[in-house]
């Protein structure tokens, strides 16, 4: 599964010789593509985590001044959050990805 700039046939082709059906959306001249309801799913998905990720989580100021520093922070903050959704879904809580509880 790829996004619309990975338009490529050569790798398409290469792709396709191996048996893998490269799953992307189609431009406005193309006919529709396999797996257009897959996509949709998905990329509400993806944007889902990545708004988490970014909004709640604050990972845009991670404040990591290393590759390192970085990957620790960011991993520490899921680390969290996927305590709070167990944490959440045990205790029978109405949201389960809401860290307003625990934000003191």
């Amino acid at each position: 599964i790829v996004d619309k700039g990975y338009r490529d046939a050569a790798v398409e082709q290469q792709l396709a010789e191996r048996g893998v059906t490269m799953i992307r959306p189609a431009y406005r001249t193309e006919a529709q593509r396999p797996g257009r309801a897959l996509l949709h799913a998905l990329r509400q998905s993806i944007e889902s985590v990545n708004q988490t990720l970014k909004g709640q989580l604050d990972l845009e100021r991670h404040g990591g001044r290393t590759p390192a520093g970085v990957a620790v922070r960011v991993l520490q903050r899921i680390l969290a959050l996927t305590a709070v959704i167990w944490h959440n879904w045990h205790t029978g809580q109405p949201v389960l990805r809401s860290l307003t509880a625990y934000d003191h």
